[in-house]
């Protein structure tokens, strides 16, 4: 062994190569400012489908992006291999501002909120009049949703050949809901399809609902060559079969009359993450109201100063009902 003395240079001492490199460590992340945007029209098990400048390109998230995840509707920024040919495959390096989200827990109790849809302009909630019966604590929660995240609602109203709307038109009367109503005839020979497509245009819509209502058939009937024609492209790289709604996906409308995100079937609706203070900005009429509330109020308690507000004649007290009716539904499961 070698034994330094005194007087011992530090170039006497061999020093150990530094095995990670000599390179500093840095946090500054490259900026990228050549990376090309896009639209996620699906996400599969960690890949993304997405089309940029009219191609569809395969791509997976930079690690840069940590935990942030990408969802249908994200407006993102690529990097890579842009050319959407096979076995290829690009990069997301960003994901840009959202200006809206459709988000849900698993239920009430879970703490973790999922981003469904990203950059919706309108949620479409689908219901059948029959064959299932409505569901209207499941629509409530809906609506309460698409206020909390900055959606426009419409309801869409299947089967009208089994049932009639009006008693579930009047429950939400008072809420000013643009709807639509269709029946299975009318869905055969386009005229549900002409009514509905009319309050698509020019938005990118969200389809909600759950099993039996419709619902897929219907965004079928609205985009059935778009569909085939972008799932086609799905298919060549999951190897999977024709779209089952497993996971969310984006179907272009013909002429680019707008988007249409069809979302798997739902059987709950969480609301664990929404917060009253939000909801009720669906509700202008009533939010001036809200100014002499305590802090923290549910809009629903014996201080809310809404009482007052609407006892003086500045808003309808059926819209008061409404608002509490659809903030009860956080406190309650669909089935109550």
């Amino acid at each position: 062994m070698r034994r330094y003395g005194k007087h011992t240079d530090e170039d006497d001492i061999r020093s150990r190569p530094n095995r990670k490199g000599t390179r500093p460590r840095t946090h500054i992340r490259p900026a990228h400012e050549d990376a090309s945007g896009g639209m996620v029209l699906t996400v599969d098990r960690g890949r993304l489908t997405v089309l940029v400048d009219g191609r569809i390109v395969m791509a997976m998230k930079a690690r840069e992006l940590g935990r942030k995840a990408a969802v249908v509707g994200d407006r993102v920024a690529l990097v890579g291999d842009l050319t959407g040919k096979k076995d290829t495959l690009a990069r997301i390096v960003r994901i840009e501002p959202r200006t809206s989200v459709l988000r849900r827990t698993a239920d009430d109790d879970d703490p973790y909120e999922r981003v469904v849809v990203a950059n919706a302009d309108q949620l479409a909630i689908v219901t059948a009049l029959a064959d299932p019966e409505p569901r209207p604590r499941l629509i409530d929660r809906a609506l309460v949703a698409a206020y909390d995240g900055g959606l426009t609602p419409l309801l869409v109203m299947t089967k009208s050949d089994l049932a009639p709307p009006d008693k579930l038109l009047e429950l939400y009367g008072d809420l000013d809901i643009p709807h639509v109503v269709t029946s299975r005839e009318e869905l055969e020979n386009g005229d549900a399809t002409v009514r509905v497509r009319e309050q698509l245009r020019g938005r990118v819509t969200a389809f909600v609902g759950h099993s039996g209502v419709g619902k897929t058939t219907l965004v079928n009937a609205l985009v059935a060559e778009e569909r085939r024609r972008v799932t086609g492209h799905v298919n060549a790289v999951t190897g999977r079969g024709r779209h089952t709604t497993t996971s969310a996906l984006a179907l272009p409308l013909p002429d680019d009359e707008g988007w249409v995100i069809d979302t798997p079937g739902i059987r709950s609706f969480g609301l664990a993450h929404v917060d009253p203070s939000r909801v009720i900005h669906a509700f202008p009429d009533l939010e001036p109201g809200t100014e002499n509330c305590p802090r923290a109020c549910s809009h629903d308690e014996p201080d809310c100063a809404l009482d007052e507000w609407v006892a003086e004649g500045h808003a309808d007290p059926a819209r008061l009902y409404s608002l509490r009716r659809l903030l009860a539904t956080r406190e309650h499961t669909e089935g109550d």
